[in-house]
Order: structure tokens, then C-alpha cells, then sequence
């Protein structure tokens, strides 16, 4: 039987009987008598160190740590690509913007620019010319927040004298928010359970995951005997692309990776998963109500986020599961009971349309 830290009464009900076998003739089951008080106490006491002691044992293990002691575990066993330890931070979003306006114009460095919901700076002075003139900036906050798509605007927080105050953005990108609870202690158990072996493929695992934004990673011998291929996610970074990430964010795990693969092998290739979309039919659903639909698309795309790799299939059984786990749900049918097979191994699924008969 696992071991479940005993209720108060029942802690206070052993110090009693303790008691009574220590001192004969004590009773100290007799209400408010001295000896029931002290006994009840110091039951009380008992009773909250065992809580602790139960409480203790779950942080020191990383598959059930609060928050506080995971950080600890992820400080003691992982290294990021930053060189930083532990739990991977928020970076900030760099990029390049458009300013215009009168000829010979001078932006100083460090303008200050405003974005939606984040504030940027000028990274160095430049000279407006006879046309738009690029600038480097960076956001001043943290997080995906600071991430602009390219064609969009950013303002000028006080205005400067002969430059328009709207500077077009060219593509402002990079920013990541703070890794979550959930997938640091992903990394620390996979750190955990293999070790580092100086480039085998789950190390190639780890080196991927270390790049901030990077949420999952796969690595396996695709192009023959002596290259690697890597594949990898940035889930919450590039949501907008169903977690697939963009070239720039190859270029960056790929930089990484060469500076601490083994100069052994041949040849290694950092590229993204190929999207293969996939489309389900659902009838005779009970309820049949938008927030039911709504639930259920969570739901599968909560399953593809668990089950979902470079070349695997996708049960119809899973997609099944998925839909019956909405809380709403009492009842579907699937029109099809074929399992998604990928076309090829670089192949992975990602939800395109459930549709509803």
C-alpha cells in the first residue's frame, strides 16, 4: 500500500494510546482533562510535521515538484543555448522598422517606439535619406508580446521634428515567453533518463529543446548511416503557423546544434516537420451545440499536441478519445474509422477542419 499521511484524529487517537501504555493508569480519553489536552496537542504537532515530511518528499523528486523546487532541479541539470541554467526565460524581440520623413533627418539612438502592447528602441542613430530608411530595433519587453508581423506600424513615443511618426515595421521577431512548468520538467526527466552521450540522437533531443521558444524536438537517422535529422516545434511561439517554425528559427537551433555536435558526423539537418493536414467527420453529436464544437476541436488539438511526430500515425482510436473527453459530449459518431497514415517521414498531422453531419 503507498504510504498517505494519517488524518488528524487518527494521529491524535495513536499519541492517546501512546499515553495510556506509557502511563498506567493515565487516561487520557477523558474530555478536558490536562492529560487529553496535552495529548491532543501534541498530536496536532505530529500531525503537521507528517504533512511536511509528505509535502518535502514530493519536491524532491522533479515529476512532482512545485514550482519553486522544479527550478532548482532544472538549475542542477540542464544548460540552455544561451548558456543560462534551468528553466528557459523570456527573451526580447528584435527586428528591423521603415522610418521616413525630411532628408538628412537624424533618429537618435535609443528612440522610443510603441507598438500593440509593447515598447521598442532604436538600437543605433541613422540618417534619414530620400527614402524609407531601415533602423534596427528592440522591444523593451519580454515575450512574444514584442513579436510584430512585417507590414505593420509602431509609433514614436515623443515626437522628433522632420521624421513621420509612424516607422513601418520590416519584421520584428524572436521574443519567447518564459518556459512553462510543464514542459521545463519535460526536460528535466528527459535530461534525467538520458544522459548525455556526447551525440546520440536523443542529445540532439536535448540541444534543440535548449533554444528558447523550442516546446518539442525529434531527432532520427533520415538521409543514411552517419547524418541526423532534426525536426522541431515552437508551439507557443509560432501558434500562428500550428507551432511550425519559421526559417529564421531553423537557422537558429541549426547554429546552436554545430556548436556542440560531434565533429563525427557527416552530415546533420535542422528542418521543420511538413504539415499534413488532416480532416474529420463527425455525426449525429449530442449536443449539437457551438460550445460542444468548440470543446471538441480543443480536445483533438490537445491530442495532437501529445501524440503527434514526424512520421506518425494517427488512430482514428485517439481521435476518438479526444472528442469523447469534451466535457459536454454525451454522444458521436465518426463517419470514418480510418487512421491517419503520414505520407512520408517527415510527414505530421495538424487539425485542418471537423466537419459535422
Amino acid at each position: 500500500m503507498p504510504w498517505q499521511t494519517p488524518t488528524l484524529n487518527e494521529v491524535r487517537g495513536l499519541v492517546r494510546d501512546s499515553l495510556r501504555a506509557r502511563l498506567p493508569g493515565a487516561d487520557a480519553l477523558v474530555p478536558n482533562s490536562v492529560l487529553r489536552v496535552l495529548s491532543d496537542n501534541q498530536g496536532a504537532l505530529c500531525h503537521t510535521v507528517l504533512q511536511y515530511i509528505d509535502w518535502l518528499a514530493l519536491q524532491l523528486l522533479p515529476d512532482t515538484a512545485e514550482t519553486e523546487w522544479l527550478d532548482r532541479h532544472g538549475d542542477i541539470w540542464l544548460k540552455n543555448a544561451d548558456g543560462t541554467t534551468g528553466r528557459k526565460m523570456a527573451t526580447l524581440a528584435s527586428g528591423t522598422v521603415l522610418f521616413t520623413g525630411a532628408n538628412g533627418t537624424i533618429v537618435p539612438l535609443a528612440t522610443q517606439l510603441t507598438g500593440s502592447g509593447a515598447d521598442y528602441e532604436t538600437t543605433q542613430e541613422v540618417i534619414i535619406g530620400s527614402g524609407p530608411t531601415e533602423c534596427p530595433v528592440r522591444a523593451l519587453d519580454p515575450g512574444i508580446i514584442g513579436n510584430i508581423s512585417e507590414g505593420e506600424s509602431i509609433t514614436l513615443t515623443v515626437a522628433i521634428s522632420g521624421v513621420d511618426n509612424a516607422a513601418e515595421v520590416v519584421g520584428i521577431s524572436g521574443g519567447t515567453d518564459t518556459e512553462n512548468d510543464n514542459d521545463l520538467r519535460a526536460r528535466v526527466l528527459l535530461r534525467i533518463q538520458n544522459p548525455p552521450m556526447g551525440g546520440a540522437q536523443y542529445d540532439y533531443v536535448e540541444w534543440a529543446l535548449a533554444v528558447p521558444g523550442v516546446t518539442r524536438a525529434w531527432a532520427a537517422v533520415e538521409m543514411g548511416i552517419g547524418t541526423i535529422t532534426v525536426r522541431f516545434m515552437m508551439d507557443e511561439l509560432r501558434a500562428d503557423n500550428d507551432g511550425f517554425p519559421f526559417p529564421e528559427d531553423i537557422e537558429t537551433v541549426t547554429e546552436y546544434i554545430d556548436t556542440v555536435r560531434p565533429v563525427t558526423t557527416k552530415d546533420r539537418f535542422v528542418v521543420s516537420p511538413i504539415k499534413y493536414f488532416i480532416d474529420i467527420t463527425v455525426a449525429d453529436l449530442v449536443p449539437d451545440s457551438d460550445e460542444t464544437k468548440a470543446e471538441i476541436e480543443q480536445q483533438v488539438r490537445d491530442m495532437l499536441r501529445d501524440m503527434a511526430a514526424p512520421g506518425k500515425t494517427i488512430f482514428a482510436a485517439w481521435v476518438s478519445y479526444a472528442i469523447m473527453s469534451a466535457p459536454t459530449v454525451q454522444s458521436f459518431r465518426l463517419v470514418s474509422n480510418d487512421d491517419y497514415i503520414m505520407p512520408n517521414v517527415g510527414s505530421m498531422a495538424v487539425l485542418q477542419n471537423i466537419a459535422y453531419e
